[in-house]
């Protein structure tokens, strides 16, 4: 007889799973120095966003990248007629000069300079100080050019200072490192990788895969092509192919990378139970402050995005317990404060962050907070800086069609929007890019063609408010009035404060709709 099917089954696997890895005796834990691609409640944040044991926030350079960003944005506003490929060509200039600036300045104050042992090894760039070990990597190879692992791992440096400072000026480097170890050594695999590595951080995920595949090939092993395998699949909407590239990840290297794969995956599905046991099992074995803050940033996000804010300061305090400069976990607060009605602490925490790192997530939701207070000012300074950011993205190799769909949809230009947010769901077709080419179609007026993108980004069961709140908005714009009651209703059951602006807009809109009935 068939057993009786057990409907938590799938959810139990899982769980026995990370937990036959963490009770095996013996087993050492790689710390975390992958980034898990995973887009913040409907802004891009993800192949951009730090990685733990970078030392986030350590290291100069963020108030002149800034300021860089500032120059161009007001350029941009007195000359509209001035192309913006051009603009973006003198902003990459700019601020690659000022970033070779800061790190010739760093060079040259007679630091200690590590030994070339520890300058080859990887796990120097684990521990703090990412400028000392980029120096460190540059002396050593300066005399021993031909090292190519020593290449490889500079150009994973360098992707790694792009991501945590906000700097994409860094990607050519990286690339250019990567190119120098492959050609010292056609098929080594810490190159192959780095390539994948780079190729998700500039959100080409085909690429992406195909490099994690060619490493794999020669490493079945290899920590960081395991881990951007299932990243790079994630991005491209192959979700069962996802959960299966974490399974083959966690037999071959399991450990803490791994599990927040798993527990993405999952959440994906909706099950966000699972995700959360998951993610409290992976704390459970995190030692090093870097493993302690990332893990422990996951499941605050995962709190807000089911509307428990309380608990989400919770786990993104303990984070900042464990690296007081930990960027995700600084913005991940300012989220929560904002939406538990901490405006004061929350405008404090994203300007501290946008001031080091001015990426398009916090740079937004900056611009939001201040425009939901009625200062329209601010809220436009913010929204360009956004707008130049994506210029410099775009001159150094970043496809920044998802950034660029999701935030001038609402505050820059709707037919840009359009444009952007087609190209990348022909890219690639996940819920992410399936809510951006909803919600560009329906502020473009085609909420007809808007409502079956509206309908896929929910399909999956991922259980995000934005994505909500956009399929309600187009339902009742197309006539849907009881479909779109019962999605704009979910949308603020499920995390109230979801957008500073947005939730406004939601209960306007559900106020309505009850109006009319």
């Amino acid at each position: 007889m068939a057993p009786r099917k057990n409907d938590d089954a799938p959810e139990d696997e899982a769980l026995q799973r990370v937990e036959r890895h963490l009770s095996t005796p013996g087993r050492i834990f790689q710390p975390v120095r992958r980034l898990r691609t995973r887009p913040v409640q409907g802004r891009s944040g993800g192949p951009g966003a730090a990685a733990p044991g970078d030392g986030t926030g350590k290291g100069g350079g963020g108030e002149e990248r800034v300021a860089a960003l500032r120059r161009f944005a007001a350029a941009a506003r007195r000359h509209r007629a001035l192309h913006l490929a051009g603009c973006a060509a003198l902003l990459a200039v700019a601020l690659t000069a000022g970033s070779i600036a800061l790190g010739a300045a760093r060079d040259n104050t007679g630091q200690h300079v590590a030994p070339a042992s520890a300058a080859v090894s990887p796990g120097l760039l684990t521990t703090g100080d990412l400028d000392t070990g980029i120096a460190s990597l540059q002396s050593h190879l300066r005399d021993q050019p031909r090292d190519f692992g020593s290449w490889s791992t500079l150009g994973l440096a360098y992707v790694e200072q792009a991501r945590t400072k906000g700097d994409p000026s860094r990607y050519p480097q990286a690339e250019q490192a990567f190119k120098r170890s492959l050609a010292l050594s056609r098929d080594n695999d810490q190159a192959l990788a780095g390539r994948a590595a780079l190729a998700a951080a500039r959100h080409d995920f085909e690429d992406a895969l195909k490099y994690a595949d060619r490493a794999l090939k020669v490493n079945p092993y290899s920590e960081r092509a395991l881990c951007t395998r299932v990243d790079a699949l994630v991005e491209l909407g192959r979700y069962a192919d996802a959960a299966k590239a974490a399974d083959t990840a966690d037999d071959r290297r399991p450990g803490i990378p791994v599990f927040t794969r798993y527990a993405y995956v999952r959440e994906l599905r909706g099950d966000v139970r699972t995700a959360e046991r998951v993610l409290r099992q992976a704390l459970s074995s995190a030692i090093s402050p870097g493993d302690l803050a990332y893990v422990a940033t996951q499941l605050g996000q995962l709190a807000w995005n089911q509307g428990d804010y309380d608990t989400a300061l919770t786990h993104y305090a303990r984070a900042l317990a464990a690296d007081e400069n930990y960027l995700p976990a600084l913005e991940g607060r300012a989220r929560a404060q904002a939406a538990s009605g901490d405006r004061a602490g929350a405008l404090k925490g994203l300007k501290d962050v946008v001031a080091r790192y001015p990426l398009p997530g916090p740079l937004v939701e900056l611009g939001e907070l201040y425009e939901s207070a009625g200062d329209k000012v601010k809220a436009d300074d913010q929204y360009a800086l956004v707008d130049a950011w994506t210029a410099l993205a775009r001159a150094n190799g970043v496809n920044a069609d998802l950034d660029t769909a999701l935030a001038a949809a609402d505050h820059g230009d709707r037919k840009s929007a359009l444009r952007a947010a087609r190209a990348e769901w022909d890219r690639r077709q996940t819920v992410h890019t399936a809510d951006a080419l909803a919600w560009a179609l329906h502020v473009n007026g085609e909420d007809e063609e808007a409502l079956p993108y509206a309908r896929k980004a929910t399909a999956t069961g991922y259980r995000n408010a934005v994505f909500l709140y956009h399929r309600g908005v187009i339902e009742h714009a197309t006539g849907n009035a009881k479909d779109a009651r019962e999605h704009l209703s979910a949308a603020l059951k499920l995390n109230p404060g979801f957008s500073p602006l947005g939730a406004r807009q939601a209960r306007t809109a559900l106020k309505d709709l009850e109006a009319a009935k």
